[in-house]
C-alpha cells in the first residue's frame, strides 16, 4: 500500500497538473474507440505497452482474457462487450493473450480447481482453445504446448466473441472491426491473428486502420 500512495501522491502533485486540461475534456464524457480485453495478469499494463492516454481505450480484465459466448449465464466481460460496442460505438474490439499464461497452463496441466470452484469454471471457457490447435502439429513439450495453447484461446475467444449480436452486427455494417493479439512479456513484441492465413504475424507488418 505504501508504493500505491506514494504513486497516487505523485499523481496528483507532478502528472494531473500537466494533464488537467485532458482530464478536464474528460471528466463528462468518454469515446474510445478501442475495446481492449485481455488478461487479469499483473504483467499486463496496455496503457503503458500501447501508449495510450486516459480515454483512449475501454479496458476488459478477466483470468484468461476470455470472452464467453452468446447465450451463457451474463458476465462483467460480455456486459462490458454489450456496453463498449452498442452505447460507446467503440470501433475495434481486441482480444489480447499473452505469454507464460497462467490460467492455460492450468488447462493443460489439468489442475485441480477444488479449492477455487469459480475459477475452475470460468476456465472451462479455455478448453474450446484445443479445438483451435492445427490437427496434427500440437507439440509434446510441455512449454511449446502451453504457447500453442495460449495461441489457440486467442483463436477461440475471437470465435466466442463473433456469436454475440452487437458483434456480428457491426462485423456486418462494417463499423467495427475485431483483432486478435498474442503479447510477449520477455520481449515486448505483440502479433496479431490473420484470418486469412490463419497464422499470426508481428504487428508491424499490419496496416493500421
Amino acid at each position: 500500500m505504501k508504493n500505491l500512495l506514494k504513486g497516487y501522491q505523485r499523481f496528483r502533485n507532478e502528472v494531473f497538473p500537466q494533464m488537467k486540461d485532458h482530464f478536464h475534456l474528460l471528466a463528462d464524457i468518454q469515446s474510445p474507440e478501442v475495446l481492449f480485453i485481455t488478461c487479469a495478469d499483473s504483467r499486463i499494463v496496455p496503457n503503458l505497452i500501447l501508449q495510450t492516454e486516459p480515454g483512449d481505450l475501454f479496458l476488459s480484465r478477466s483470468v484468461g482474457n476470455i470472452v464467453p459466448p452468446f447465450g451463457d449465464p451474463p458476465s462483467g466481460v460480455t456486459s462490458t462487450l454489450e456496453y463498449a460496442v452498442k452505447a460507446l460505438k467503440v470501433r475495434h474490439v481486441i482480444i489480447c493473450g499473452h505469454s507464460d499464461c497462467g490460467a492455460v497452463k492450468a488447462v493443460v496441466e489439468k489442475k485441480d480447481f477444488s479449492s477455487l470452484p469459480v475459477t475452475g469454471e470460468w476456465l472451462k471457457y479455455v478448453e474450446a482453445a484445443w479445438n483451435s490447435c492445427d490437427p496434427g502439429s500440437t507439440p509434446k513439450d510441455p512449454k511449446e504446448l502451453h504457447t500453442t495453447l495460449i495461441y489457440a484461446n486467442v483463436i477461440a475467444q475471437l470465435h466466442n466473441l463473433k456469436t454475440h449480436p452487437e458483434v456480428i452486427s457491426g462485423l456486418e455494417k462494417g463499423t467495427l472491426q475485431v483483432h486478435g493479439w498474442y503479447y510477449d512479456i520477455l520481449t515486448g513484441a505483440i502479433e496479431t491473428y490473420n484470418e486469412e492465413t490463419k497464422r499470426f504475424h508481428p504487428l508491424e507488418e499490419t496496416p493500421s486502420s
